[in-house]
């Protein structure tokens, strides 16, 4: 039971490598939608924030804290699968 665990730990650190990245593409301009790893990294993490977007709306109307509030919940469940597991 500790490998599966540990194991799903991993996977939520590399969902939140996947995270990142997205973040980091957005400060990137004139960065091309249709470009396959953008798609990629989109159709990987939207089903996760869309949902978070429609229970916190942005902030002053422009600024998205969706992504943020998913890596520290995904940082929070990391923390529990590393206690459970030891």
């Amino acid at each position: 039971m500790n490998a599966l665990f540990d194991i799903l730990a991993t996977l939520l650190q590399i969902y939140s490598y996947v995270l990142l990245a997205r973040a980091l593409m957005s400060w990137i301009p004139n960065l091309d939608p249709y470009n396959p790893i953008v798609q990629f990294l989109y159709q990987l993490t939207e089903p996760v924030l869309e949902p978070v977007r429609r229970l916190i709306p942005p902030l002053g109307g422009m600024i998205d804290i969706s992504i943020i509030v998913v890596f520290f919940a995904l940082m929070i469940l990391q923390q529990m699968l590393h206690t459970l597991a030891a």
